[in-house]
């Protein structure tokens, strides 16, 4: 990699040529993955991606006049002091968050480059150039707010909408699904282990081995249920792996008290746990499934005490 102070006026034009191309695509990249979802935001990124065609063009006709046709091939990468990039244009499907985020950051990067790469020329057209596109990149970090201004509100309510039913399809549903699973299945093993038994290690030890066996089974259920492509739910193995996990971490919650060598005292703090694990998902189901709280609550403890009812009476038995 070569030093950006080595760097002859040729080179930095060169790059700055490179740097603007490469964003253009990435803003391209951007409006393609989100104009299924977010016409209004992807119609945003094309109007900066043609921003940055302009830069591209002005610097590629001085380049022509100041030096020649040939343009070396000078990328980002070659120089040190540019940041590595994540490529998150190449994930479907693009959250909004991400790409704002992704965009700015370009823009206060390229802002500082244009500036001090205007610092260091010595050809008055250069650096008069160079200090425009200094000006004009340090107002693009603002300018995806101005033109978000421009989406009428109805489009911005929608476009929001659909956000929330995208995060509530790929990682709600599949996370809320592991946690009820995980959270009721394992009430009727552990609690006959331990009304059984009494013994709070080997109620534990059963207790672990249901919040895995149900998480990798739960796993693999959601990630093989649909690829997504159709109905939207995103990346089977990003499923697979919140509800996997979800249903562990319910399984574990109740189990995690029978660490307490003491059986009634392990005991009292797993109903409390389970409680608290029910109140939980009743209220993930109000914030997110539009369910009414008092109807979630009702059908998650009915099913719960039923599990766990079973799960006593085979443990006394």
């Amino acid at each position: 990699m070569k030093s950006f102070a080595d760097l002859s006026e040729r080179e930095v034009l060169a790059l700055a040529i490179s740097n603007e191309d490469e964003d253009s695509r990435v803003y391209r990249s951007f409006a393609d993955g989100l104009r299924a979802s977010y016409p209004d935001t992807a119609a945003m990124y094309d109007k900066m991606a043609e921003e940055e065609i302009s830069h591209r063009d002005r610097l590629l006709d001085l380049y022509r006049q100041k030096f020649s046709d040939f343009l070396p091939l000078i990328r980002r990468q070659d120089v040190k002091g540019f940041l590595a990039r994540r490529p998150i244009w190449l994930n479907r499907p693009l959250g909004l968050d991400a790409v704002r985020n992704f965009a700015e950051e370009m823009e206060y990067e390229t802002a500082r480059f244009y500036t001090r790469a205007a610092q260091s020329a010595h050809d008055d057209a250069v650096r008069s150039l160079l200090t425009d596109l200094a000006a004009a990149e340090s107002k693009h970090e603002k300018l995806a707010h101005e033109l978000g201004e421009e989406i009428t509100p109805q489009a911005r309510e929608a476009e929001d909408q659909t956000a929330r039913r995208m995060f509530v399809l790929q990682y709600v549903q599949p996370g809320l699904a592991g946690l009820m699973d995980g959270s009721v299945s394992t009430l009727a093993p552990l609690f006959a282990a331990a009304f059984a038994t009494h013994n709070t290690w080997s109620t534990f030890l059963v207790g672990l081995a249901a919040a895995i066996g149900a998480g990798i089974s739960m796993g693999f259920a959601e990630a093989l249920s649909d690829d997504g492509s159709l109905t939207g739910r995103g990346a089977p193995l990003v499923r697979g792996a919140v509800c996997g996990i979800m249903t562990a971490v319910g399984g574990l919650g109740h189990a995690l008290p029978y660490l307490i060598p003491h059986f009634y005292v392990a005991t009292v703090v797993a109903f409390i746990v389970v409680a608290v694990e029910l109140v939980a998902i009743s209220w993930i189901r109000t914030r997110y499934m539009d369910t009414p709280f008092l109807q979630a609550a009702f059908q998650v403890v009915v099913g719960g005490a039923l599990v766990f009812a079973a799960g006593v009476l085979i443990g006394s038995s």
